[in-house]
């Protein structure tokens, strides 16, 4: 996420989540992830800067979210992107593999961010559910 071409609700946001200490990322009102924090990058197992900016259909097929029986889960009904379309706070449980590694259980709740010309992405705090 670059200079001025993005709007000043998702570069607020991005310097908020910096300061986090939990696992939060970004995305804009297409879905795109725009940014994650260094807590998430730890959970992840890759650094943003490694990365970088990711389409929705990218993000989800890195990590490949699923149910507790093994489906997986639409890129249409995961928080962010429910939070982005109908501008209200989502949140869910489910599993989830980073980087190639063993599935892990988390939670996960999206916020949308309100701007002058409607919603502009929303931030996802997302956690690793103890003991699972």
């Amino acid at each position: 996420m670059t200079g001025s071409n993005q709007p000043l609700e998702l570069i607020l946001a991005r310097n908020l989540m910096s300061s986090l200490a939990i696992p939060s990322f970004l995305v804009d009102n297409a879905g795109m992830l725009v940014f994650y924090n260094a807590a998430a990058g730890e959970l992840l197992g890759k650094r943003f800067e490694e990365i970088g900016r990711r389409s929705l259909a990218e993000w989800s097929a890195d990590h490949a979210p699923f149910e507790q029986d093994g489906r997986e889960i639409p890129t249409e009904d995961l928080p962010f992107t429910i939070a982005v379309r109908e501008s209200r706070p989502v949140h869910r449980r489910f599993q989830l593999r980073a980087d190639g590694g063993p599935p892990m259980e988390i939670e996960s709740s999206a916020v949308p961010l309100a701007g002058a010309s409607g919603c502009q992405g929303a931030i996802v705090v997302f956690w690793p559910v103890s003991g699972a």
